[in-house]
């Protein structure tokens, strides 16, 4: 089993969040014990912001076991096919942001995506299984 990391469940755990870094720290152990953890690119830049020197950003990763792994083509292309669609209908982020790729990448890469989500990656990716911590479960 494979599980790509949002951005918001790490930085659960490294700020911490009061109100969700228990259920995000027990999330993650429970998905490293079911399998390998992975983010891609873009969560490791979100996450670097947050480190003084890129080496403490990577020994968090590996310490903890988390493959970063970068955009393929086809995953930009399924981020652009779900941007699409979703402007279609009436969203107005007018821009293919990280959060479409990150699904993207989720959905080719890892069997589910752990996330906080409330509602965007469910509603955009439903053939990805979410893992939303804060929610006590999988959303799809």
């Amino acid at each position: 089993m494979i599980t790509a990391l949002d951005t918001n469940v790490l930085l659960d755990i490294l700020i911490p969040n009061e109100s969700f870094c228990e259920r995000s720290l027990a999330a993650v152990e429970q998905a490293a014990l079911e399998g390998s953890l992975i983010v891609c690119d873009l969560v490791y830049a979100e996450l670097c912001i947050h480190f003084s020197v890129q080496q403490n950003c990577d020994r968090f990763l590996e310490s903890n076991g988390i493959r970063v792994e970068a955009l393929t083509r086809p995953m930009h292309f399924l981020a652009s096919r779900v941007w699409r669609r979703y402007r279609q209908q009436g969203g107005p982020r007018s821009r293919i942001l990280a959060d479409f790729l990150i699904g993207s990448h989720a959905q080719i890469q890892a069997d589910r995506l752990l996330s906080r989500d409330r509602g965007f990656y469910r509603k955009l990716f439903p053939s990805l299984t979410v893992m939303d911590p804060s929610a006590g479960g999988p959303t799809s």
